[in-house]
């Protein structure tokens, strides 16, 4: 498990020496548990999370779907907050995990939300 584990942080390091996000086009990071899954937009350049979604929110919890469609729910969320700060842009940030599944769904959710990456 270990192996996998150190796989994936290389990869998430070198994706995020290519990836960085401003208060204008922020980086959209994923996290992705066994039960959960989290989406932040985050303002590297200051250090600062303008926005944060996850499976976790009790509107989304409540919903008896799998977990796929749940990541499609926080990808809604996470948008619907970006449009209220006003951003309609972002970079998208896999945290080292596959664009498949839970982390694509997640992706397209925002997507059909209205963020643009």
């Amino acid at each position: 498990m270990a192996q996998k584990l150190s796989r994936r942080q290389r990869i998430r390091f070198a994706i995020r020496r290519r990836v960085s996000g401003t208060s204008q086009k922020p980086r959209l990071s994923v996290f992705r548990s066994n039960t959960d899954i989290y989406a932040q937009l985050i303002d590297d350049d200051n250090g600062v999370t303008l926005a944060a979604a996850s499976s976790k929110e009790k509107d989304i919890a409540a919903q008896k779907t799998n977990k796929t469609e749940k990541g499609r729910l926080v990808g809604a969320s996470l948008a619907k907050k970006a449009t209220a700060l006003g951003l309609s842009t972002c970079v998208f940030d896999r945290g080292g995990y596959l664009y498949h599944g839970r982390v694509k769904a997640m992706a397209e959710g925002a997507r059909e939300g209205g963020l643009a990456f």
